[in-house]
């Protein structure tokens, strides 16, 4: 999870986003707290302004218990520091906008937790507030330090070869980035290994073992989840997290299988969760190897102490406290309320995460921890309701007066 921001369980279950990049969803008609999204160019990239933001519903009638108020209180003042800090991509909030807020929460006594929210911050919808929100974990599978007999699939660290373009040497990306790739013998730019070439030794022998898994389906879906633990036959658990990426595209392999028509509720039809894809997978070995490597992303880990899986913001993520959110969308940090028709994930959650999937107005991926039940739930997590993110007060009067 050490910056979970690469690919979810969420594109394995994934139906269809609800936003893509750079789509432009109209701001709904209202009375004069409605932020109209400017007229631009649909090359700009998506972002919460040309979605359109509007006044949610008052805090006070979204019903916040005071035990999920506690909790994302907790995760909230862990945010702070990165809050006012850091600018906002979204281009709702400014660090200072947080400075006041952050200041109350650090004293804000925990039994009286929902009044802060009330207190402090003003609801505010993005585009059409219809929520789509999927889940994740931490993952913790059979894996050792060393390799030893039954434990042979490499779990890898970052390959110093593995730099961006220096400029001119390839097209920027999308973002205005110089992309990711390798330089070969002859000063020649390069896209990185694939996930195939990578699986087929092009990194074995260069010393960048960290830990050994003992099966290969179980560390593809611990990559796609960022972070997890690897628990050896001793019992001892070695915790691992994002630490790269290859740069190559990355795709779903839930989609792929979709469009094969191999999900569904027919007969040879699988289930569309984690359980029914990795039920695929090991049932058609050579199938199951090919559609991995469909997806050509592959994610290098490090070794992780301390407290909690991180996400993006460099903080813990807390099980039932935090999401992913598109940082376009959604401030890092900022508390989102979540009514959705899946009651488990209803609540108050902190944006604390980004995720290769989780892309879009009102896209959230939940976090549910680790061990069998957060995977169950994360595995089968599909929620569609409505979203209201909780902003400093003062921001949508802002936002329409700028």
């Amino acid at each position: 999870m050490a910056r979970w921001h690469l690919r979810r369980l969420a594109a394995l279950v994934l139906i269809a986003l609800l936003a893509a990049c750079g789509r432009i969803i109209p701001a709904p008609r209202g009375p004069s707290s409605v932020v109209t999204p400017p007229v631009v160019s649909p090359s700009l990239p998506a972002s919460a302004l040309l979605a359109g933001v509007a006044a949610g519903p008052s805090v006070a009638s979204l019903g916040i218990a005071g035990s999920d108020a506690s909790a994302a209180l907790v995760s909230f003042r862990e945010s702070c520091p990165r809050l006012t800090a850091r600018s906002d991509s979204s281009g709702l909030t400014r660090p200072e906008d947080w400075k006041p807020v952050c200041t109350a929460a650090a004293t804000w006594p925990a039994g009286q937790a929902a009044s802060f929210f009330s207190a402090w911050l003003e609801p505010v919808r993005v585009g059409d507030g219809k929520a789509f929100v999927t889940g994740y974990y931490e993952p913790e599978i059979a894996g050792v330090r060393r390799r030893q007999p039954g434990y042979d699939v490499p779990v890898y660290a970052v390959p110093p070869d593995l730099v961006r373009a220096k400029a001119g040497d390839a097209p920027p990306t999308d973002k205005g980035t110089q992309p990711l790739g390798r330089y070969d013998a002859n000063g020649q730019f390069l896209p990185y290994y694939d996930r195939a070439a990578i699986d087929g030794g092009a990194l074995a022998g260069k010393g960048l073992e960290i830990g050994w898994a003992a099966d290969p389906v179980e560390l593809f879906f611990l990559q796609i989840q960022g972070s997890g633990r690897l628990r050896a036959p001793d019992g001892s658990v070695m915790r691992i997290g994002y630490a790269g990426q290859n740069g190559l595209p990355y795709t779903g392999i839930g989609g792929v299988m979709r469009d094969r028509g191999l999900l569904g509720t027919g007969p040879g039809q699988y289930s569309g969760s984690m359980q029914g894809i990795m039920q695929y997978i090991r049932e058609h070995p050579d199938e199951g190897r090919a559609l991995m490597e469909q997806n050509q992303s592959f994610v290098f880990f490090r070794e992780l102490t301390g407290d909690g899986p991180l996400g993006a913001l460099g903080v813990p993520v807390r099980a039932h406290s935090s999401v992913a959110a598109d940082p376009a969308f959604v401030p890092l940090g900022a508390p989102v309320w979540l009514a959705l028709d899946r009651r488990e994930a209803n609540g108050l959650w902190i944006a604390q995460d980004t995720g290769g999937a989780i892309k879009g107005a009102n896209r959230f991926d939940s976090f549910w921890g680790a061990g069998a039940s957060a995977r169950q739930t994360a595995g089968g997590m599909s929620g569609r309701g409505d979203a209201v993110l909780l902003l400093p007060k003062g921001t949508l009067a802002r936002l329409k007066a700028q």
